[in-house]
């Protein structure tokens, strides 16, 4: 089978034909038909994370935002069938018993393993999935539109689940990429005023169009006054990885307001004690989510109030779409596809 696979920490992955992976108990056999890339996957792939790198596996297949068919299964598996379409997500599986996964919280698993990084991910024809995290794709929802949601649609879900979104409130959502066109979708969806931020006119006209009540330029100082002038808001999402993001977005907090930590700075986020205390503000992390939620984000995008905007790609080409995502020039999500569904 073709795959495009990690041998050294670097710019560069090697597309090339590799064995054909076998499940083994527990487990399933899926033909990939898209898989979606993420930031986390350029991350792991040029070794700039240091925790990412202590455990990622020699010669990885990277990729977990995985959309497949189930064509092979070990014989304990009995919830699953031949031809069922499946999704995968970062957490190829967790332990059950830990104190996370024990108060609802395996998403923080302390045995986590997780996909495209301690084990084979779905840059590749197949990939081996554990049954019990291999997810039912609703079937009004097409495969590349679903892959994304593995990640970028869960991972800002339990983000604005996390802060306490609700109808009524003024939501900001900073940054309106890959995950940040997916958040102000679901606060829209759940009622909040939506108002996002971007320096890019092109994202923040996508953000009128998914249901922002207004759009503001985050590096227009009369903008971000205009959004203080109103208030503050409720809950500020940071999708940008960048520092100068979050300093903009915890002045824009309303007091008793919830900053939520999505994008990932290299450099650490600094607050004052003072303006932390001085407005009862919340710093909220968040870390992809469980299962529970993804079956959440899949009912809504089944609804018609999700939709990922993404653009296709063939395998061979994840390279230049490595290149593209460092640039800055990718609009939404990218999705490989993989052998015979390069046209899907």
């Amino acid at each position: 089978m073709q795959a495009a696979v990690l041998h050294a920490f670097g710019p560069m992955l090697s597309v090339e034909e590799v064995p054909r992976p076998a499940p083994k108990a527990g487990e399933v056999l899926i033909e990939v038909e898209a898989c979606g890339v993420c930031h986390s996957d350029l991350h792991v792939a040029e070794g700039d994370q240091p925790m990412l790198k202590a455990v990622t596996k020699a010669n990885l297949i990277p990729g977990h935002e995985v959309v497949g068919r189930v064509v092979e299964k070990a014989a304990d598996v009995t919830h699953l069938g031949v031809g069922d379409r499946v999704g995968v997500a970062w957490n190829h599986a967790t332990c059950g018993e830990c104190e996370p996964c024990r108060e609802g919280r395996e998403n923080l698993c302390r045995k986590a393993v997780i996909t495209g990084v301690m084990v084979d991910g779905g840059y590749a024809d197949y990939m081996v999935a554990r049954a019990g995290h291999a997810l039912p794709i609703p079937d009004s929802l097409g495969s590349v539109e679903a892959a994304p949601l593995f990640c970028a649609g869960l991972t800002v879900y339990r983000a604005l689940k996390n802060a306490g979104v609700g109808a009524g409130q003024r939501v900001a959502v900073f940054g309106v990429g890959g995950l940040g066109h997916l958040a102000v979708q679901i606060a829209n969806a759940w009622g909040a005023e939506v108002i996002a931020l971007d320096v890019d006119a092109s994202k923040l006209a996508l953000a009128k169009e998914l249901g922002a009540a207004r759009t503001l330029n985050a590096a227009d100082a009369e903008d971000i006054k205009a959004l203080r002038k109103l208030g503050g808001v409720h809950v500020a999402v940071v999708t940008s990885a960048s520092k100068a993001a979050y300093d903009t977005a915890f002045k824009c907090l309303r007091p008793g307001g919830t900053l939520s930590v999505v994008g990932l700075p290299s450099e650490p986020l600094t607050f004052a004690a003072l303006g932390l205390a001085g407005i009862e503000a919340r710093v909220v992390g968040s870390s992809v989510g469980t299962r529970d939620d993804m079956r959440a984000v899949l009912q809504l995008a089944a609804d018609g109030k999700l939709r990922c905007h993404t653009e296709t790609q063939p395998l061979d080409q994840v390279n230049a779409v490595f290149e593209r995502m460092r640039r800055g020039q990718i609009s939404g999500r990218v999705v490989l596809t993989c052998g015979h569904h390069h046209a899907a």
